[in-house]
């Protein structure tokens, strides 16, 4: 009689939740401290740092889940998992919060933008800001899919690294 092996998507949606609600936790956060305007560099690490957790949580959750067990591939599955499904929740409340929560968000952004932006290029006309403006919230849905392909790609990585750290297979005998 062979044993039930656990699934990876269970793991990889649990996880993945979690990992979603923290990032709007995270950002909900951001926001009561009117720090959701500009991605920091320390945003995006702690964003990547919570990630790597989840998904080392995770994909040792599914290894002690598997008796003790756990191949490269199952990792990568894992990992993939989660990261796909948290940032769909993500962006799912990035959507909301730009949309109906703050819906002058992307003017206020390009505010606190505006003179970094004039003082990087000094020789940009106020005409030029405009129709930058202009483009940049003409193109505002693409980041969904791109803030998307980029967070299963860090969640790929990560799971590689944990998968290389965590693996062991079974015997061959």
């Amino acid at each position: 009689m062979e044993e039930q092996q656990v699934k990876t998507g269970k793991i990889a949606l649990n996880y993945g939740l979690l990992l979603g609600a923290i990032f709007v936790v995270f950002g909900i956060m951001l926001y009561t401290q009117k720090m959701h305007y500009e991605m920091s560099t320390a945003v995006m690490v702690i964003s990547i740092v919570l990630m790597a957790a989840a998904i080392f949580i995770a994909v040792n959750s599914f290894k002690k889940a598997n008796d003790g067990y756990l191949a490269i591939s199952e990792a990568l599955k894992v990992a993939v998992g989660v990261a796909l499904v948290g940032t769909i929740l993500s962006l799912a409340y990035q959507y909301v919060l730009t949309n109906f929560i703050e819906p002058d968000f992307m003017d206020k952004a390009m505010e606190i933008a505006k003179p970094k932006a004039m003082a990087q290029n000094p020789n940009m006309t106020e005409e030029q800001w405009e129709q930058g403006v202009e483009m940049q919230k003409s193109f505002a849905w693409i980041q969904y899919p791109v803030g998307l392909i980029i967070n299963c790609v860090i969640g790929l990585i990560i799971g590689l690294i944990t998968g290389l750290i965590l693996k062991k297979s079974k015997a061959e005998y």
